[in-house]
């Protein structure tokens, strides 16, 4: 064998390992790509949101063309498994969703656009039901107007008394359901429904006008639902959740107001801030911190914080009292806790549990039309009491409370008190007395303090 046919036979047995040993490769390299499982999108008033469900982390960038509006979302490493035609592009700034491969391995996503957006893209990772995903959000021109509005007045024309607004925040919405309960009960659906009827509520009561936080089925982030009832100039805000345990056996409705120390903590990051030390602190007619030295702020912003959270333990009282009559209570006193949408440093604030998804018998009760109209009138009847007895300067309440004052006596309940009792003792009905305090059903507690109308 000649030398020539040595190294040709050797270069050949090279080449078809090598051949081989690609081959082998090919799989792996494949295995090693994240797979692109699902792509959503779910348009809201505040953004368009594009998920996308991952089999593992990835690394992206996003860019945006022009002549024509493009959006580009390049996800490096990855393989795309579904395809958009299911995406329902409708009341969203997506003229088309399309998609193709870049250097062999990436995957190029490009959005058509009919606007100009503003984006911001971010990964999360796995959590409960979800795994790693991609979350990329497009804010038109309109929206992005929205986040930076500035507070209306509150008082609508001059010299008019003006309603209170009550802010209700359904939680959770969108791609975060929430806590999921016995035969699939899902929480963000239970408490939207609860927040509308409450809503509904106070939107045929005189001199009240409620502000929805979320009006559909979408995500709002934490920090936003407390800027948008801020932005609504709301008089409180009420966060509406159905609480979940570890173990099946945990029952009960339970209302939480912002603890002291989250209290403290939010003080020092307002104080901080820029933006926020430019804001308005004590509501409508209330005093910017943005010219005043820190001193002098913190010592403002403290009263402003400490009145706030004074208040929402009185709201928080009332709204539990209310609804011990269509609840089991989980505690019977506010609880405290440092949750970031009670966290207003002017608005009273309270995070209501409703019960407990994670109990198989209230969350069949949660699910239930009838037992959603009651817990919604019961916190509305809780709001009310507290209002009419606290209404803020310069509303219709207000003005209301100061003329009737002086058409009621006040009665403190002794032992043995009944309501009909105490109607028959002042000559009056026992409905008259439940409306001007804001009563839902009979039941009165010994010491507790009724307005009697005189006339």
């Amino acid at each position: 064998m000649t030398v020539h046919q040595m190294l040709s036979g050797s270069l050949r047995l090279t080449l078809q390992a090598t051949l081989a040993f690609s081959l082998f490769l090919s799989p792996l390299a494949l295995a090693d790509r994240a797979s692109i499982d699902n792509v959503r999108l779910r348009p809201s008033p505040e953004r368009t949101r594009i998920v996308f469900d991952l089999g593992s982390p990835v690394q992206h960038k996003v860019f945006a063309l022009e002549n024509p509006e493009r959006l580009v979302i390049d996800i490096e490493n990855a393989a795309l498994e579904v395809d958009f035609d299911h995406i329902d592009l409708r009341e969203t700034p997506i003229r088309r969703l399309r998609s193709g491969i870049r250097d062999g391995q990436d995957v190029r996503v490009v959005l058509d656009l009919t606007e100009n957006v503003k984006p911001q893209s971010f990964v999360l990772k796995p959590i409960e039901q979800y795994g790693d995903r991609l979350v990329v959000d497009l804010y038109t021109a309109d929206q992005q107007r929205q986040q930076t509005a500035e507070p209306r007045s509150a008082s609508g024309v001059s010299g008019q008394m003006r309603e209170v607004v009550i802010a209700i925040d359904a939680g959770h919405g969108g791609e975060d359901p929430g806590a999921i309960g016995h035969g699939g009960v899902r929480e963000k659906e239970v408490v939207l429904s609860i927040a509308e009827r409450v809503a509904a509520l106070f939107a045929r009561e005189p001199g009240y006008r409620p502000h929805m936080i979320r009006t559909d089925d979408y995500y709002v982030a934490l920090r936003r639902r407390t800027e948008l009832a801020r932005l609504a100039r709301a008089d409180v805000f009420l966060s509406i959740h159905a609480d979940a345990f570890k173990t099946s056996s945990a029952q009960g409705a339970s209302v939480y107001a912002i603890s002291h120390r989250g209290a403290t903590s939010e003080t020092a990051r307002w104080l901080a801030e820029k933006e926020n030390r430019a804001d308005l602190i004590g509501g409508v007619g209330g005093v910017s911190l943005d010219d005043k030295d820190d001193m002098l702020a913190g010592v403002l912003l403290d009263l402003s914080m400490t009145a706030s959270l004074a208040a929402s333990l009185d709201l928080g009282a009332r709204v539990l009292g209310s609804m011990e009559n269509v609840s089991r209570l989980h505690k019977r006193q506010v609880e405290q806790a440092g949750f970031v949408v009670l966290k207003s440093p002017d608005v009273p604030s309270i995070l209501i549990e409703t019960g407990y998804i994670s109990n198989p018998g209230e969350a069949a009760a949660l699910a239930t039309r009838g037992h959603q109209r009651k817990l919604a009138q019961a916190i509305f009847y809780g709001v009310k009491n507290y209002m009419d007895n606290n209404p803020p300067p310069g509303t219709l309440l207000a003005w209301q409370k100061q003329r009737g004052d002086e058409d009621v006596r006040e009665y403190v309940i002794e032992r043995g008190d009944t309501l009909s009792g105490i109607a028959d003792k002042h000559q009056i009905s026992a409905e008259s007395i439940k409306k001007i305090n804001g009563l839902n059903g009979d039941l009165i507690k010994i010491g507790q303090v009724l307005k009697i109308p005189t006339s």
